[in-house]
């Protein structure tokens, strides 16, 4: 038997830097159980342990035993069963190297590394020590006869501490790599919301939780925290404008903007950020466990990255809404010398956008129907007669029909257009609202069998913007008063469209506008328009 006293001296096994209870507290994950599976055929070895580790535990969690008996079934259970910790594992049960063929196994099918193994055998000759430590990945091998419960105290708390440690390293490597993930998912994300809803996904995959959240913004107007997202539990939250004074997350989430830094107070643990632009934001998050302090560390890490991300956010915002502020500039510059097209380019850009999404929904296969197309079509049609600047007063404001010679005039808008917006196009790189300004300028007086100009194009050659533009311009200024003509009955526009359905215009273009407007139908003409 063992002396009682040597106890003692195996203590140092689980005393860490801190007392036990305060690893329970501070320095757990979770307050899941250490899962350990005994694998033998002897039903009295599996009584025999489970009376020995009946009081174990490590860091305040205290052991779950599983139970095998043969080799086939331990793999089984280490197939479906999460998290075991260790395996103490018999040598010879339904054949002399049944444990060391589970052995294998676990590292090579399961492609397990982390699970500590401990062979036990009653036969030590039968499979020698050394030869076993060295051909096989296993942690630990022991006589049946020398594993008292002292030595088997020592040798489960001992790959439980290894375990452990495995598991950080893991852990820490799954997360920084989700951070470098997230934070490229972040940087593509164009609204705030949905900025702020993959900034809480992210965090959630980090914890390894379906953890609740919510992230806040420091107002500036009001100096209280705005709600910007909210998921699990808090998602109510993200239909108000401010957190409520009264509610239970308030205390830790002002008590972070106040202080300035995250508070880790489980279960509600605030992640604070500051950004160089000088905004703050608070990401509140209430795992079922505390925070061990290597998910602390990932979690600080992270927010280094949200803070810059949130900072190009804005930055693209600004960029963005200037982009959009010009091209309406470039429209009302067009629309300021032809006062009788009022609302013209706003109604323009509202029902384009319609259709575009109208023909998504109705599964167009045109390989031009792109949600870059469908998020830029709307601002880009206001643009379809910037070229009406070189037109003559006399031309464009003339109150009567255009002879041949005025409407030659008349028709080099959409050359000149286009050539001005492709020009400033070029000046920008990749895809933008002046592209499609291009293409709709030089392409909404074109037909689709052929018969328009500039250039006579014919069908799909003819981009779709500018088909979808050609459709929405001649339906909205037949319904409103021109000073050539007065607007014309709604049913009388439908009619005409219909008319010229596959000769001037794209038919499936005309089903989408059909479509939208019997949903929607087009307010009568004012006296101002």
């Amino acid at each position: 038997m063992t002396d009682p006293n040597a106890a003692s001296d195996d203590n140092w096994l689980i005393d860490e830097d801190d007392d036990a209870d305060g690893a329970a507290s501070q320095g757990a994950i979770d307050q899941r159980l250490w899962r350990v599976l005994i694998v033998d055929d002897d039903v009295d070895v599996h009584a025999v342990t489970r009376l020995a580790l009946r009081n174990v535990s490590f860091k305040g969690r205290e052991l779950e035993l599983f139970s095998a008996y043969s080799g086939a079934e331990g793999f089984q259970i280490l197939s479906t069963t999460s998290d075991i910790a260790l395996v103490l594992l018999d040598v010879v049960m339904e054949t002399d190297d049944a444990g060391l063929i589970l052995a294998r196994r676990i590292r090579e099918e399961l492609n397990n590394q982390i699970v500590r193994v401990v062979l036990r055998t009653g036969q030590p000759g039968q499979a020698p020590e050394q030869r076993v430590i060295i051909e096989y990945d296993i942690n630990d091998y022991k006589a049946k006869t020398e594993l008292t419960t002292q030595k088997l105290f020592t040798t489960v708390i001992s790959a439980l501490r290894a375990y452990e440690s495995l598991m950080m390293l893991e852990r820490s490597r799954i997360g920084l790599g989700k951070i470098l993930a997230g934070a490229t998912n972040l940087y593509q994300i164009h609204s705030l919301r949905e900025f702020a809803s993959g900034v809480l996904n992210q965090v959630s995959a980090i914890l390894d939780v379906g953890a609740d959240g919510v992230l806040c913004v420091m107002s500036v107007m009001t100096g209280g925290p705005t709600v910007v997202a909210a998921t699990g539990q808090y998602a109510p939250l993200a239909d108000n404008e401010m957190l409520p004074p009264d509610h239970p997350l308030m205390p830790a989430i002002a008590k972070a903007f106040r202080e300035r830094h995250s508070q880790f107070e489980h279960p509600n643990n605030v992640l604070y950020i500051h950004t160089q632009e000088e905004r703050q934001l608070c990401i509140s998050v209430t795992p079922p466990w505390p925070l061990a302090p290597i998910q602390r560390d990932l979690l600080e890490v992270f927010c280094q990255r949200i803070a810059a991300a949130f900072d190009n956010l804005y930055m693209f915002g600004q960029l963005r809404k200037a982009q959009e502020a010009t091209v309406v500039a470039l429209a009302d510059l067009a629309e300021f010398r032809d006062h009788g097209t009022g609302g013209h380019v706003r109604r323009v850009q509202d029902l384009s956008s319609r259709i575009a999404q109208q023909m998504k929904e109705n599964g167009c296969d045109d390989p031009e129907l792109t949600g870059q197309l469908m998020e830029m079509i709307g601002l880009a049609s206001i643009l379809h007669d910037v070229g009406k600047v070189s037109t003559p007063d006399q031309v464009l404001l003339k109150p009567a029909a255009h002879t041949p010679e005025e409407r030659r005039v008349m028709q080099t808008h959409a050359e000149i257009g286009r050539s001005i917006l492709e020009r400033a196009s070029r000046m920008v790189d990749g895809v933008s609202y002046l592209t499609y300004g291009a293409q709709i300028a030089g392409g909404h007086h074109e037909h689709f069998d052929g018969g328009g100009y500039p250039e006579g194009l014919k069908g799909r050659a003819i981009p779709l913007c500018a088909r979808i533009v050609a459709v929405v311009d001649v339906f909205d200024a037949l319904l409103h008063r021109r000073p050539y003509k007065e607007p014309w009955p709604y049913t009388d526009v439908v009619a005409y469209i219909r008319e010229r359905c596959d000769t001037q215009f794209d038919p499936e273009v005309v089903r989408a506008l059909l479509e939208v407007v019997a949903r929607h139908p087009p307010a009568p003409a004012g006296d101002d328009d």
